[in-house]
């Protein structure tokens, strides 16, 4: 996925719908005359002006350093250790998102890799920030290959109200840092799965910038 348009192009449908839907509202209310239609016209625009602000597509910018492990999402840091139970089938250290309906919701690749295995889970929708959502709710997960084989993985988890995961990367797939993969509606988590030896450069409550944000190191 690389779309560098100002949009996510997955709310295209969305963005045309709304801004439609308030040209029509408007049109009728001002032909008509009618005080009535203004107010459903209103509302349509308000309507319009959140669907363009939650696939908003904005530019980053990805550190240099080619140690470090990038946020895949805009939010904010909600867990931050070691966990037994993980994609990578050993234990590893977790690092974990959240993201409102106020984040951007485009996801990024954290580290440069192959994609060796990709997979998804139906579930439950619970709210993202609960402790059941990573084994509990939808969710889909990438496990990357990167260099000396050491293997993280990375999981979109939708939430209470997100229902769509959209995902690209198929295995067999070189993935850059940084680089669009994947996008959430509406308001979720990403999951970081990374070898235990890393130490998080990022504690609970810390806010994230997908595709800026250094997570970790590695070694």
């Amino acid at each position: 996925m690389n779309n560098s348009s100002l949009f996510a192009r997955e709310g295209y449908p969305f963005i045309a719908y709304a801004v439609g839907l308030t040209t029509l509202l408007t049109v009728a209310a001002w032909r008509l005359c009618s005080t009535v239609l203004f107010i459903p016209a209103g509302i349509s625009f308000l309507l319009a002006l959140f669907v363009l602000y939650f696939f908003r597509n904005p530019e980053r910018t990805t550190p240099s350093d080619t140690t470090a492990v990038i946020a895949p999402a805009d939010g904010v840091v909600i867990v931050a250790e070691r966990v037994p139970e993980t994609p990578l089938g050993v234990e590893a250290m977790k690092i974990s998102i959240f993201m409102s309906v106020f984040s951007v919701h485009v996801n990024r690749v954290p580290f440069d890799g192959t994609v060796v295995d990709t997979f998804h889970h139906h579930g439950k929708f619970f709210d993202a920030r609960d402790g059941r959502a990573s084994c509990e709710n939808e969710r889909n997960g990438i496990v990357l290959e990167i260099a000396g084989g050491i293997r993280i993985a990375f999981v979109q988890i939708a939430g209470l109200v997100a229902r769509r995961i959209i995902s690209y990367p198929l295995v067999g797939d070189i993935l850059v840092r940084g680089e669009r993969y994947g996008l959430i509606r509406f308001g979720s988590r990403v999951d970081v799965y990374l070898p235990v030896n890393v130490v998080p450069l990022v504690k609970l409550g810390d806010k994230t910038v997908a595709g800026e944000t250094i997570l970790a190191k590695m070694c």
